[in-house]
């Protein structure tokens, strides 16, 4: 495994790209996707309590932007692995340099890149194909009543969406906008 900053929006710490490094033989490949050793020589410390899937029909599928408030805040590692996503990161820390800014990266079935989102951040992504799942690895048990959530296009973040939802759930289409 490598780790990486990731490719759009603002550099800043906590958010990281994991690519697996993959043997390859007559076979295929065969890569190792989650080991607790290989992320802390990363130095990401990261243990998951609940694996969950998102399943999107559509193109164009936004979900997001979310987060855990407080104590019940939550780390992240999510994969496409079917399909492709722009996943993006809000750093919602308030005595963070880079708070209120974003990052992204391209997660696909076929680059098998995962990304690793801390506790303070809102999550969010915007499917590029049909049918594509993407996996979450959450390090607690999610915590009903806690959850919280900003307009994706709110101007305060001047998020770089590579296009426009087609798709969007009812309560992410109408969330307000974000107020520090």
């Amino acid at each position: 495994m490598e780790c990486r900053s990731p490719e759009f929006g603002h550099v800043m710490d906590g958010p990281a790209v994991i690519v697996p490094n993959p043997h390859e033989d007559e076979r295929g490949s065969f890569s190792r996707l989650f080991c607790p050793k290989d992320l802390a020589e990363l130095g990401l410390s990261f243990e998951p309590a609940q694996m969950s899937l998102s399943r999107n029909i559509s193109t164009h599928t936004l979900r997001g932007m979310h987060d855990q408030a407080g104590e019940w805040a939550e780390g992240k590692i999510v994969r496409a692995t079917r399909g492709s996503i722009f996943d993006v990161a809000v750093d919602l820390r308030p005595d963070s340099p880079t708070f209120m800014h974003w990052c992204a990266t391209l997660l696909s079935a076929e680059n098998m890149a995962a990304f690793y989102i801390p506790r303070g951040f809102s999550h969010g992504f915007l499917t590029l194909e049909a049918g594509t799942d993407v996996v979450y690895q959450i390090d607690r048990m999610f915590e009903p009543g806690h959850g919280r959530g900003f307009r994706w296009n709110d101007p305060a973040f001047g998020i770089e969406w590579p296009a426009e939802p087609a798709v969007i759930g009812e309560r992410d289409a109408n969330y307000p906008d974000f107020h520090a």
